[in-house]
């Protein structure tokens, strides 16, 4: 299927390899074949599936004459990390809204923002969840009062202009599934915002590949990424009515959330040391860990 896509900048470092678990295999595969796609490899600093989003979000950014980028997420957001290294490549500002209370001396994700030179405000859980709307709208404000045009980013990138950067994906897995003569897969992913598992589940369907896309839910529930999977596919033609029309069926694999959002029980961190000491590959306990359970 012929596909227009919209402009990218090169922020990520693709194609990423598909890795093949051969003792994780026999261990867990029953009979079937096990893989990995290294989209941790998209970059150092600048790594992860957030990548492949941004360069779309940015692109359509500075196509619009967007000069400032605001986003949000938890105070140790990969995304909000992403974004505010993104935009000290391309000179565009960015601001935080960030979740939790600011740690005394900054570290991890939340030092890089700080290195990057992004704005950071922090907010306690309760005001983020029943504010966040708003905020974006004030600050929005804040920055066409001083003469800028500020880009509102969602949480984790998931919108229709994001959804590109799996629907491009799906590509290099059609060119990883015949280099490596798989007939028919499951792609198992894990969905903190569901914008992943909706560019997936939209790229199979455009590139016709012979797989089915699963969630695991890391926070919320089933029916939520349910029906966040087709809002962003819903906005995705929406905004780009000239792509050809798909059916889409999210499916999600519940049960793996444990007491929350980050927060991960004895059995995950059993499971990503055995890999660990089995294959090599680090897996993390908020998003890949789970889903590898999950899976």
């Amino acid at each position: 299927m012929a596909i227009n896509y919209p402009r990218r900048i090169d922020l990520a470092r693709t194609p990423t390899p598909l890795q093949y678990l051969e003792r994780a295999s026999n261990l867990w595969g029953c009979g079937h074949r096990l893989w990995v796609k290294r989209d941790d490899l998209t970059g150092c600093a600048l790594s992860g599936n957030k990548v492949r989003k941004l360069e779309f979000i940015t692109a359509h950014a500075v196509d619009n004459r967007f000069d400032t980028l605001i986003t949000c997420g938890g105070l140790q957001s990969n995304h909000c990390r992403a974004t505010a290294l993104a935009g000290a490549q391309l000179g565009l500002g960015v601001h935080l809204l960030l979740r939790g209370e600011a740690t005394a001396v900054p570290e991890g994700n939340f030092l890089l923002d700080h290195l990057a030179g992004a704005t950071v405000n922090c907010y306690p859980k309760r005001q983020y969840v029943e504010e966040i709307d708003s905020l974006f709208r004030h600050w929005q404000q804040h920055y066409t009062n001083l003469g800028h045009k500020a880009l509102a980013i969602p949480t984790g990138g998931s919108d229709g202009i994001g959804a590109w950067g799996y629907i491009a994906a799906c590509e290099e897995l059609a060119t990883d599934f015949q280099a490596n003569r798989i007939e028919r897969a499951h792609i198992v992913t894990a969905s903190g915002s569901g914008g992943t598992q909706a560019g997936l589940t939209l790229g199979v369907a455009l590139h016709g590949l012979p797989a089915m896309v699963w969630g695991v839910n890391v926070c919320d529930d089933e029916q939520y990424f349910l029906e966040k999977v087709a809002a962003d596919a819903a906005d995705w033609h929406r905004r780009y009515p000239q792509t050809p029309a798909v059916d889409i069926q999210p499916r999600v694999l519940d049960g793996h959330v444990g007491e929350g959002y980050g927060i991960a029980g004895p059995e995950v961190f059993s499971l990503i040391a055995r890999l660990a000491a089995l294959e090599g590959l680090v897996l993390d306990p908020v998003y890949t860990g789970k889903a590898f359970m999950g899976m």
